[in-house]
């Protein structure tokens, strides 16, 4: 068994299994894929934890926190556009791991995601619940306490989080044309209402804010990078889609560097005139630091908008986290390593209606009856562990595998790679010791399943069993055929 755990899975057979089906709807173009990138990654980032960084950590140098998150990420994107080119399969990092490191791994990303996006669309989803109940009480519509906050905080159920993973469940199963739609309409408003920040902002910065410039020193800094770093994270949801893109070669590559260009922008923009229109300190107060910053120069009209902004900001993030999360457990099963009964594509939508059925009842319940704080931390070692890997998994293929094809090839090889794993490395040793203990706590329950259901069931395994004349024994009545087919699709390409 133990040389079997580590069996790889060539970029040929992955493509080939695309096909069952009928395959995805490849409708995205560039275009589409950066407006997908930006919709995860600008949200809970830029409205929610700009603040907690600047009071506590950054000071006014929290335009140095974001660079540095910046080149952390920029390293991990390189080597997921590298991928990407690549093997343009859904499942991102999880698919990546399966062609350099095997199985194992690969079932270790995947484990890793299915928890970085199932708490990402909860931890998100509560904050949406939060800026709505603001909303609404502004409007003068005062939502009960017990159905808008989790029992742990004194409230029943959170109703609004539970509802807004449902709507964003349905728009999704309904096909890939119609999210990538309602994204990009949520996108514009959202870039609108950065804009209109910075345009208000940027004639009441005062220089003076911005002394002292380092107030915590560069471990503040640092720490701040660590924090802020979750405001980029969703870049790779952009490779998730990589079945329903018309030339994922060229495109998916652009749209996940392009995305986190015009991010960083973004921030660095936002960053700078944020501290420097109100002193840092004045943002220990505040889950809402960007309209908070306009009321404070007299801009209510502007602070409102700016809330607005919020929801269709951590309201597209929610529909890119779905997607993703959707297409990875749906990879995951069409692999063997889950209940096949999730790897189904719905022959009139064209998407994985089961596995995006089975996303929304878990992180509906989790967004209903589990506070944030526990949730939203668990997200950041998730992504890290996955970039951690992927970015080793490049420096392995280019070892194991250099004649292959790269349409997309990461540069300064191994150094970009290395910068990554080291960036990472370090944010993961920044984090709590108790979420890294969770971490491994969940691991550990992800083994037992691999041990226990994904290495026998898994695709490879079956098609092992087959070549040595166990196929007619052991598939399941009305399977055969299907596996059979699989084998000789595969030994085509061989």
């Amino acid at each position: 068994m133990g040389k079997n755990m580590f069996r790889t899975k060539s970029i040929s057979e992955f493509i080939s299994e695309t096909k069952q089906d009928g395959g995805m709807n490849r409708v995205l173009g560039t275009f589409g894929l950066t407006m997908l990138g930006i919709g995860c990654i600008i949200g809970t980032g830029i409205f929610v934890l700009t603040g907690i960084a600047a009071a506590n950590y950054s000071g006014p140098a929290l335009i140095i926190s974001f660079i540095i998150a910046a080149l952390a990420c920029g390293c991990a994107a390189l080597c997921y556009s590298e991928f990407a080119a690549m093997v343009p399969v859904a499942g991102s990092a999880y698919t990546y791991g399966y062609v350099a490191l095997g199985e194992f791994w690969a079932w270790i990303i995947g484990w890793d995601l299915i928890l970085e996006y199932t708490l990402a669309l909860s931890a998100v989803s509560i904050g949406w619940s939060g800026y709505f109940s603001n909303i609404m009480s502004n409007l003068g519509i005062v939502l009960p306490q017990a159905l808008v906050t989790a029992p742990e905080e004194g409230g029943l159920v959170n109703i609004p989080a539970m509802a807004i993973i449902w709507i964003i469940s349905l728009i999704n199963m309904k096909g890939i044309t119609q999210s990538s739609f309602v994204n990009n309409v949520i996108v514009i408003i959202k870039l609108a209402v950065v804009a209109l920040f910075i345009a208000l902002g940027v004639s009441h910065v005062e220089a003076s804010n911005w002394t002292p410039f380092m107030p915590y020193g560069w471990a503040g800094v640092f720490t701040g990078a660590s924090i802020i770093f979750f405001a980029y994270i969703g870049f790779d949801a952009v490779s998730t889609a990589a079945e329903e893109v018309k030339n994922p070669q060229k495109d998916l590559p652009r749209g996940i560097i392009l995305s986190l260009i015009i991010c960083t922008i973004l921030y660095i923009a936002v960053s700078a005139i944020l501290t420097g229109m109100v002193p840092y300190l004045q943002f220990k107060t505040t889950a809402a630091p960007v309209a908070f910053a306009l009321q404070s120069v007299g801009y209510h009209w502007g602070a409102a908008a700016v809330s607005v902004g919020a929801i269709c900001g951590l309201t597209s993030v929610l529909l890119v986290m779905c997607l993703g999360q959707s297409r990875i457990l749906f990879v995951m099963s069409r692999d063997g390593l889950l209940p096949k009964f999730f790897g189904h594509i719905n022959a009139k939508t064209k998407t994985p209606v089961r596995s995006s059925l089975l996303v929304a009842v878990i992180s509906s319940i989790l967004a209903g009856f589990v506070p944030i704080g526990i949730v939203a931390e668990m997200v950041n070692i998730g992504t890290l562990a996955a970039f951690i890997i992927v970015s080793a998994s490049v420096i392995i293929l280019r070892k194991k595998a250099p004649e292959k094809e790269r349409p997309f090839k990461c540069p300064f090889v191994p150094v970009i790679p290395a910068l990554s794993i080291i960036f990472c490395g370090i944010l993961v040793i920044m984090l709590p010791a108790v979420t890294q203990l969770r971490f491994v706590v969940w691991l550990v329950i992800g083994l037992g399943i691999y041990f226990g259901y994904g290495y026998r069931h898994s695709l490879l395994s079956r098609m092992r069993q087959m070549k040595r004349g166990e196929g007619a024994v052991t598939a399941v009545p009305g399977k055969e055929e299907a596996v059979g087919k699989g084998v000789s699709t595969m030994s085509h390409h061989h």
